[in-house]
Order: C-alpha cells, then sequence, then structure tokens
C-alpha cells in the first residue's frame, strides 16, 4: 500500500506547486487601466460561459451516474462523477490562471521584457499541467486505497471522458466559431487588423481562446492521463500487484521533472523562446529516463520495460518533431502560403493535401512503437511505452497553455493600443504558442494510439476474448461503424461551428451597418451580443456528438455482441486517431501559412495572398480547434464505455 500513498503524496506536492506558480503569477504587474478593462471582460465572459456549460454537464453527468448505478453497480456511478468533477476542476483552474497571466504576459512585453513575458505564459500554463496530473494522481490513488481493485475505477475514467468530451467540443465550437466570424468580417471584408477593437467579435475570439485551448484541453488531458493509467492498471491484474500499482509511479515521475525543469528555465531579457520551450521538454525527458530507469529495475526486476518506456518517450518526441515540421516555418506552410498568391481554392487545396501527408510519418512512428514495446514486454511492454509518454504530460500541458496565454496578450495589447514594440514581443511569443498547441495535439494523438491499445486488450481482458475474427459478418460490421463514427461525429463538429459562426457573421455585419462610427473607431461595439451567441451555440450543438461515442458502442454490444464492439473499437481507434492528425496537423500548418504572409511574405497583411490564406484559416480552424483534438477522446472513451457495459454484452450473450 506503500506507492498509493506515495502518488497520493505526489499530487497534493502538484497542487501545492502550482498554487506556488499561481502566487508567482498574481505578483506581477497588471498594466494600465484599460489593459486591466479588457483583460476583465475576457475573465467574464470566459467564466460566465464555463458556469453554463459545466451547469449542463453536471446534469447530464448526475443522471448517467443513476442510471449506471442501477444498471451496474453503485462505486461505478459515484467513481462516474468523480471524474467527471475532477476533469473539470482541472480544466477551470487551468483558465482561471491563464485570463490573468494573459495580462500580466502582456504587460511584460509592454515593459520590453522578452524573457519575463515569456517566463509568465510558460509558468501560468504550467499550472494546468500541475494541476490536471495532481488530481488524477489524487483521486485514483485514493479509489485503489479504498476499493483495492483497478476494474471499479473505470468508471472514474468514463466519467473524465465524458465530461472531457464536453468541454473539448463546446470550447471548440465557440471559440471557432467566435474565431471564424471575426475573421471573416474583420479582416476580408473590413481590412482591419486582428484582434481590433472596432471588431465586435474581438472579445468572444479571445474568451474561446481560455474555454477552449485552456479549460477543454486541460479536461480533455485530464482523461487521458487518468484513463492511461487505469487501462495499465487493469493489465497488471494478470502479473501481480507491483504491476497494478507500477503505472502510478507515470504521474510520480511527470510532477517532479516537471517542476525542476520550470526552475531551471530563469528569466532572462535576451532568453530565445524556442529554445527555452525545447530545453524545459529536455530537461524533463532527461529525468525521466533516469528515474523510469531505476523504478523498472526496482519494481518490475526487468530492463526490458525500461527500453520499453524510453521507446514510449521517444515516440512523442518524434512526433513532436513531426508536428513541428508541419507546423513551423518550413516548407509545408510555406507551400501553402505561396498557393495563397492564386487564391483561396489553391490554398485550401494544398494545406488538405498537406494535412494528408502529415499522417504518414506519425502512425509509421506509432506503429513501430507498438511493434518494439510488444516484443519487449509482451502487451504491458506497450503499456510502460504509453506510460513513458504520459510521464511528459505536465510539461506537455504546460507548453499547450502557454499558447492560448500569449494570444491572448497579444489581443490585449491590441486593444490597448500600445507601442508597436509591445505587439511585436507578443507576436514573436504566439508565433511559438501556434506551434506549440499543434504540438500538444499531435502528442495527445500519440498518447490516444497507444493508451487505445491498452485499454483494448484491458476490454479482451475483462470480456474474456483471447481474438476477434473479422471473417464474421458481425464483426466486420463492427469494425465498419468503429471507421464511420469518427467521421459523423466531425461532421456534427465542424457543422456546429458553421453555424454559429454564420450567426456571428451576420450579427458583426449588423453592428458595423447600424452603429454608425463603429469602423471609423468613433462608437464602441456590442461584444456582449457575440459572446452570448457563442456560448448558446457551443452548448446547444455539444451534446448530440459527444452521447454518439456513449450510445454507439452500446447499441452494438446489445445488438451484435461482445466481438462486435472489439471491431468496433479497433475502427473507431484507426479511423479516428488517423483523421484527428489530418485536422489538427493541417489546421495548424494553414493557420501558420496566414502567419507567414502577415510577417510580410507574398505581399504582407491586406494582399489578395493574404486574403485567401484568411480564409483557408478558416476552414483549418474548426479542424483543429474542434473536430481533431475531440476525436481522441471520443477513441477512448468508446474504449472505456466498452469496459464498462462489458458485463452486460457478456450476460446477453450467455442467455442468447
Amino acid at each position: 500500500m506503500m506507492i498509493p500513498l506515495i502518488a497520493l503524496g505526489s499530487g497534493i506536492f502538484a497542487l501545492l506547486a502550482a498554487f506556488g506558480l499561481i502566487a508567482y503569477i498574481n505578483k506581477q504587474p497588471s498594466g494600465n487601466e484599460r489593459m486591466k478593462e479588457i483583460a476583465k471582460a475576457i475573465q467574464t465572459g470566459a467564466s460566465a460561459y464555463l458556469k453554463r456549460q459545466y451547469k449542463t454537464i453536471l446534469i447530464i453527468t448526475v443522471i448517467l451516474a443513476a442510471i449506471l448505478s442501477l444498471l451496474l453497480d453503485w462505486h461505478t456511478g459515484i467513481t462516474f462523477v468523480l471524474g467527471a468533477v475532477s476533469s473539470l476542476i482541472a480544466g477551470f483552474v487551468g483558465m482561471w490562471v491563464s485570463v490573468r497571466a494573459n495580462l500580466k504576459t502582456a504587460e511584460a512585453a509592454r515593459r520590453g521584457n522578452l524573457g519575463k513575458a515569456f517566463v509568465i505564459a510558460l509558468r501560468g500554463g504550467a499550472v494546468m499541467g500541475l494541476m490536471l496530473v495532481g488530481l488524477s494522481l489524487i483521486a485514483i490513488s485514493s479509489l485503489y486505497i479504498i476499493f483495492g481493485n483497478p476494474e471499479y475505477i473505470v468508471g472514474f475514467g468514463f466519467g473524465a471522458s465524458l465530461a472531457a468530451l464536453f468541454a473539448q467540443l463546446g470550447g471548440g465550437i465557440y471559440t471557432k466559431a467566435a474565431d471564424v466570424g471575426a475573421d471573416l468580417v474583420g479582416k476580408v471584408e473590413k481590412g482591419i487588423p486582428e484582434d481590433d477593437p472596432r471588431n465586435p467579435a474581438v472579445i468572444a475570439d479571445l474568451v474561446g481562446d481560455n474555454v477552449g485551448d485552456c479549460a477543454g484541453r486541460g479536461a480533455d488531458l485530464f482523461e487521458s492521463f487518468s484513463d492511461n493509467i487505469i487501462g495499465a492498471m487493469i493489465l497488471g491484474l494478470a502479473m501481480g500487484s507491483h504491476w497494478v500499482l507500477f503505472p502510478l509511479f507515470a504521474g510520480i515521475v511527470s510532477v517532479f521533472s516537471t517542476v525542476i525543469s520550470l526552475l531551471l528555465i530563469r528569466v532572462k531579457k535576451k532568453l530565445n523562446p524556442v529554445k527555452a520551450l525545447n530545453l524545459s521538454v529536455g530537461i524533463v525527458a532527461a529525468i525521466n529516463i533516469a528515474l523510469f530507469y531505476y523504478l523498472t529495475t526496482t519494481f518490475l526486476g526487468d530492463i526490458r520495460y525500461f527500453y520499453a518506456s524510453v521507446v514510449g518517450l521517444a515516440t512523442s518526441i518524434l512526433i513532436v518533431l513531426i508536428t513541428q515540421y508541419y507546423t513551423g516555418d518550413h516548407k509545408p506552410v510555406k507551400t501553402i502560403a505561396k498557393a495563397s498568391k492564386t487564391g483561396a481554392a489553391t490554398n485550401i487545396l494544398t494545406g488538405f493535401a498537406v494535412g494528408l501527408e502529415s499522417t504518414a510519418l506519425p502512425v509509421i512512428v506509432m506503429a513501430a512503437s507498438i511493434l518494439i514495446s510488444y516484443l519487449l514486454g509482451g502487451i504491458y511492454g506497450i503499456a510502460t511505452a504509453t506510460l513513458g509518454i504520459l510521464s511528459t504530460t505536465a510539461i506537455i500541458m504546460a507548453l499547450d497553455t502557454y499558447g492560448p496565454i500569449t494570444d491572448n496578450a497579444g489581443g490585449i495589447a491590441e486593444m490597448s493600443k500600445l507601442p508597436k514594440e509591445t505587439r511585436e514581443i507578443t507576436d514573436k511569443l504566439d508565433a511559438i504558442g501556434n506551434t506549440t498547441k499543434a504540438i500538444t495535439k499531435g502528442y495527445a494523438m500519440g498518447c490516444a494510439a497507444l493508451s487505445a491499445f491498452v485499454l483494448f486488450f484491458a476490454y479482451l481482458q475483462i470480456t474474456g476474448l483471447n481474438v476477434i475474427d473479422v471473417a464474421k459478418p458481425i464483426v466486420f460490421v463492427g469494425a465498419f461503424i468503429g471507421v464511420m463514427l469518427p467521421f459523423l461525429f466531425s461532421a456534427f463538429a465542424i457543422k456546429a461551428v458553421g453555424k454559429a459562426a454564420f450567426e456571428i457573421v451576420e450579427e458583426v455585419r449588423r453592428q458595423f451597418r447600424e452603429i454608425k462610427g463603429l469602423l471609423r473607431g468613433k462608437a464602441k461595439p456590442d461584444y456582449a451580443s457575440c459572446v452570448d451567441i457563442s456560448t448558446k451555440s457551443a452548448l446547444r450543438e455539444m451534446i448530440i456528438p459527444s452521447l454518439l461515442g456513449v450510445i454507439t458502442p452500446i447499441v452494438v454490444g446489445v445488438l451484435l455482441g461482445k466481438e462486435a464492439v472489439g471491431a468496433l473499437i479497433i475502427g473507431g481507434t484507426v479511423g479516428g486517431i488517423t483523421l484527428a492528425m489530418l485536422m489538427n496537423t493541417g489546421g495548424a500548418a494553414w493557420d501558420n501559412a496566414k502567419k507567414y504572409i502577415e510577417a510580410g511574405n507574398f505581399g504582407g497583411k491586406g494582399s489578395p495572398a493574404h486574403k485567401a490564406a484568411v480564409i483557408g484559416d478558416t476552414v483549418g480552424d474548426p479542424f483543429k480547434d474542434t473536430a481533431g483534438p475531440s476525436l481522441h477522446i471520443l477513441v477512448k472513451l468508446l474504449n472505456m464505455v466498452s469496459i464498462i457495459f462489458a458485463p452486460i454484452f457478456i450476460g446477453l450473450l450467455l442467455s442468447m
């Protein structure tokens, strides 16, 4: 029982470290009154949205918990609620900090201190990373101490997955509806800069960065982290207590390596943000390798599992590098930017082709990772490789949340009409932030691929299946449905953004048309109306696609049986992860192609190429920030629902 207690203590330490970072951020200067006013509007809009969203999610959670308690058992219902609430808390705290760190980052930029602005943004992001790892460790270790069996904790993973899907999808719809609406009218039709205070949708856009990229992504990686640990613990049941408890070490390692990394990244006025970010990840990876060597040889007594964990770490690093190539200042982005010279059609064709191409190398890397780790240690070798990836969760989440913080800082600088030099600093930080957000999505995909494999074998173990016979028609049908589901889910998500963006565009046009002097800066826009439209649309449109992931495996299991559900999981995993890679990387490449033109290439801002790139970016926005990052949650939700309801599928089969 010592390991769960160590995990519990490490979780508490992670929360204390997060609160220490919050105290550091709160001490930083806040800027002038205009900056504070804009930051307050962002904070108010984000809090109002989350309050309404969380109320909706909690109502659905309570209803489902009652159903689970009646159909299965009481502890599944309780752990389901705990998982959902923990996921939402992780997202909320991270967002609460980000909407305050953005102002502090903008003020550091106003004072000309690039290094200080960078460190504030990174530490603001690290609050999210430490919170989600800490909360997960506290909850899972406590539940294991209480129940003594990881199969009783599956409800926690189910609750975390469902809440994360609601949070990520709803936040994604909100942020991209506002972003697309603001860009299409502001940049394309009116020719005004990004984040211009005359644009009625600009506050909704800045709010969206936080509810989607902070609260949504925080809940997202919380469920990824928790589901992976629970799945690996279930696999360990067949091997002994050490193997059951070993997955908790992934979280323990993540906490301490991240804290050390943050302490080593010092404030320097001429600090290079790209090198600093790479250094922070490198420090974490080096510490994790050393700790995994000690832990695998000491607790598992077999160095092959250490090699498997290194395979997992190498997988995450390779996927990060591949993502950087496709979304950074390299040939793919420049090719999309060049294609913009001949219009939006060629921009979209080239961007979509880059997205398609970007799936190849990550799939090869993940396939090699699965095979190598299996040869090293069997199914538990794959689980150990997944734990290797998991050990970098906190720092990767810090890099992700860094993105919206710097994006908001740039918006505050623009709307406050700060000097050009300030915006140059925030733009430099924001350009890196776009890549870090793409990296996080690539990381999440790699993690999802290996963890889905682990969860799939946990499903096989619980159902007693040894093989899935694809020659059976019902199995083939199950696989077909599994592959189709991510496409249907994405259709709902992207259509939701389109519908909400349509309403935003109409509202922004109306205000420019009816509010006299708005375009000349002589009148104030009605920011609240666009915030309200985005909020209502997101809450209305997030429910049906999210419930698809719950209902589909249950229906397939009841009608076709447990083997067909296994095929559904395989199809959903392969289809969902590949499609998500296309959307995440392709969308980020479109975005950075636009920024490449805005930097003065191919005519710069306001040129025909720029207008075409803006349209391409609006296509990529719902890809990379709504459908794409929600898909890997969908994949794991399919697994968790299947594991939860496996006893019902088995019972039905026995009675037939």
